[in-house]
């Protein structure tokens, strides 16, 4: 067997989420197919990804691996004849863009370094939410990327509030909670800027995400931006360590995972191994490390 990592994006708009779901059209099985299509696979191909995003999410920096046997590559020798391992990953990749629709594009295949888990091995997930406050709208040619919010948002009141939630936390108040899964999670950045066009972005880094911490994040942060909530709001909030219903998730066309971050290569097994450990301790071996 041989494991490949995968670099991918997608427009989240024409999917059911990442995960493979029965006759709903998602991304994993848009990828899985194709790979069983080009590779002529006996067995469906498994994906693994680094972070799993719901329905309307975007990603422009997900990873993904898969294990497959060596020999599954060969099939990409019968057009251009006897290949070597790099040859053979690159026509994958011409193969792959061929075969998937516009809204989902693999631009890279390599083989995974020892040890490589995109799920386990990762070290933290940078995710962007893009929101337009213009009176009048936003731009209709970015409407499944930008969200629009209809009160004039306040950055600085928005920065204020998000200092309080940054670090390491219970996030339940702020996740769907799942049976035995923890809800504790180091939340590495969390701000927002005005860029020239007015638009605002906001930076949410941490290692893991719970489902849809970013999206009840960004909710929060924008009633304190719009005046509707104090600054001191989200942050309380938090301490409270349950789901307040006070708290909207918003809209997921907002939300795009841009980078997954991983150690050197020699360090790749430990920390999957670290994770797993952590996970396993906390009850939450099964439940999801990533999702939004």
């Amino acid at each position: 067997m041989v494991r490949l990592r995968l670099d991918l994006g997608y427009d989240g708009t024409g999917f059911s989420g990442w995960a493979r779901q029965p006759n709903r059209r998602t991304v994993q099985g848009e990828i899985e197919q194709a790979l069983g299509r080009i590779l002529r696979l006996a067995e469906p191909a498994s994906l693994t990804v680094a972070g799993r995003t719901d329905a309307g999410v975007h990603a422009r920096g997900q990873v993904a691996h898969v294990d497959l046997p060596v020999e599954a590559l060969a099939e990409l020798d019968r057009s251009a004849g006897p290949a070597s391992v790099d040859e053979r990953l690159a026509a994958l990749v011409r193969r792959l863009a061929g075969v998937l629709t516009q809204d989902v594009r693999v631009h890279r295949v390599s083989v995974a370094p020892e040890g490589f888990d995109a799920r386990f091995s990762a070290m933290s997930r940078r995710y962007a939410y893009r929101v337009c406050d213009a009176p009048g709208g936003g731009d209709p040619l970015r409407r499944h990327e930008v969200v629009w919010h209809n009160r004039p948002l306040d950055v600085d009141a928005m920065n204020a509030a998000a200092v309080r939630l940054r670090g390491e936390h219970d996030f339940a108040a702020f996740c769907k909670k799942r049976e035995g899964a923890t809800t504790i999670r180091e939340l590495q950045r969390l701000d927002w800027v005005r860029r020239d066009d007015g638009l605002l972005v906001a930076t949410v880094v941490a290692d893991a995400f719970c489902h849809s911490m970013v999206r009840a994040l960004v909710g929060s942060l924008l009633a304190a931006g719009d005046g509707r909530r104090p600054v001191e709001w989200p942050g309380q909030v938090l301490t409270r360590a349950v789901r307040d219903s006070g708290v909207h998730v918003a809209p997921a066309h907002g939300l795009c995972l841009e980078e997954v971050a991983y150690p050197p290569d020699d360090r790749l097994a430990a920390r999957a191994a670290a994770t797993r450990r952590v996970r396993t301790a906390s009850a939450a071996r099964d439940a999801p490390l990533e999702h939004e």
